[in-house]
């Protein structure tokens, strides 16, 4: 048994400690104000909330990881897949759209899906010539997809550019869009696992980096699926919306009673609300996750993890299962996108930066200890908070480095670039997690 696992077991109040810690953290946001500290709960809460959607991700590459040592660097393209569900899904269709291509946009995927399923039978079937066959088949079917797609999406796209130029949704209710959020991530997942997993380690590496930046790349070309670069906004949410609660005389009457403002009150009802809503689904899956993690099929995993070779040789299907975890892990990132999109109200596939949804969630894995769920939540909401406050530290330490030095370029060049500490700040962080503890804050059991 290693050192830092001797210690984790010798030190069972370890993981408590360190969460309490965290609380006094987000307390002093919330309460104290000065250089280093907000003194708003509105801004405490709102750093909590997306540090938890930040912890269900992490818990779905903690799970690739941590199980069965998969090596996902599309963490953002998972996350996009999963962010598109609350457009299709919560938002009212757009008048017109359906009629002028909806039917021919379907049917053009579902050729596109047949060519790709027709190809895999004849690679399987056929012995001689099969490569020309397969080229043949891709070919036709390619040019099907191309002649029915194209038009079809000009024609959506023409319907009222203004405003809409995009399907529109189903009107259903926004929490739905969280599992088919979790069911769109899964689904690429198994389609990228089926072609990667089975190689080297390095090819899922590849090719989850690759599928990131293409589903990106669609997301901000596609104008007809959710309006591209040019946004959707009003995602509606499954709580209040603030300036209803403000307009509530026994709202006004309860934040008054309490000693806030109507408007500063409203906010962190709300945000109480999300908090609320993404701890129980946090929960769930932490709940699931070590029910499975601590069952023979999570024994197996760490088996697999540690010793392909040895566990191949006892007659386990190491693919199959790498497949299994991969799109597990990939349906809870799935879902953690589509949270974040109803907290926001807004799809903006330009945000999709992979050094804040990719880089980022691995270092709250790597901080908080892989393997062990607990620890992927507590690096996560630390990582976070850290990730904001070191935009307000950074300056604040450049300025106090900087202050004997006399005024000049070199000084004003220094305050210019303090905006950037917060990249230097997360690299310090993960140096010194893998200098003094490499199993992570809180290693695995």
């Amino acid at each position: 048994m290693s050192t830092n696992r001797q210690a984790a077991a010798s030190n069972p109040w370890r993981a408590p400690i360190l969460f309490a810690f965290l609380a006094i953290l987000f307390v002093l946001e919330g309460t104290v104000r000065n250089s280093m500290f907000s003194g708003s709960w509105n801004t405490a809460l709102a750093i909590l909330n997306m540090g938890l959607i930040s912890a269900i991700t992490a818990l779905g590459v903690n799970m690739q990881w941590g199980y069965a040592g998969l090596f996902n660097v599309g963490v953002v393209g998972f996350l996009a897949l999963g962010g598109v569900a609350p457009v299709l899904v919560s938002l009212q269709p757009v008048e017109g759209a359906w009629q002028a291509g909806g039917p021919r946009v379907l049917f053009a995927l579902a050729v596109g899906v047949g060519t790709l399923a027709l190809a895999t039978q004849v690679w399987k079937r056929l012995h001689r010539g099969r490569t020309l066959a397969m080229l043949a088949v891709l070919l036709v079917g390619f040019v099907l997809y191309r002649g029915l797609f194209d038009p079809a999406v000009t024609a959506i796209e023409a319907n009222n550019p203004a405003r809409h130029g995009n399907l529109g949704g189903l009107g259903l209710p926004v929490l739905m869009s969280w599992l088919v959020g979790g069911a769109f991530a899964a689904a690429a997942a198994w389609a990228v696992g089926k072609v990667a997993l089975g190689l080297r380690s390095d090819y899922l590496a590849i090719a989850t980096l690759g599928i990131g930046e293409i589903i990106v790349a669609v997301l901000k070309n596609e104008d007809w699926l959710a309006r591209g670069v040019k946004n959707v906004t009003s995602i509606p949410r499954p709580v209040p919306y603030e300036i209803d609660l403000q307009q509530n005389p026994e709202f006004v009457e309860f934040a008054t009673r309490w000693g806030f403002s109507a408007a500063e009150a409203s906010g962190i009802w709300v945000k109480l609300c999300y908090m609320l809503l993404f701890l129980v689904v946090l929960l769930s899956i932490i709940l699931l996750a070590e029910l499975a993690l601590k069952s023979p099929w999570g024994r197996m995993m760490r088996a697999i993890r540690d010793n392909e070779t040895a566990a191949e040789a006892m007659g386990k299907d190491v693919t199959a299962r790498h497949l299994q975890v991969f799109v597990l892990g990939s349906a809870v990132i799935g879902i953690a996108g589509a949270m974040m999109i109803t907290q926001d109200g807004l799809m903006a596939p330009v945000s999709y930066n992979p050094l804040r949804y990719t880089f980022l969630i691995w270092v709250m894995v790597i901080v908080g200890g892989s393997g062990n769920n607990w620890g992927a939540v507590l690096g996560a909401v630390l990582i976070w908070f850290l990730w904001i406050k070191a935009e307000v530290w950074g300056p604040e330490l450049i300025g106090l480095l900087t202050s004997p030095l006399p005024e000049g370029g070199l000084k004003e060049h220094l305050l210019d670039s303090s905006a950037h500490m917060r990249f230097i700040a997360m690299g310090l962080v993960l140096l010194l997690v893998l200098r003094f503890a490499p199993r992570g804050l809180v290693p695995e059991n």
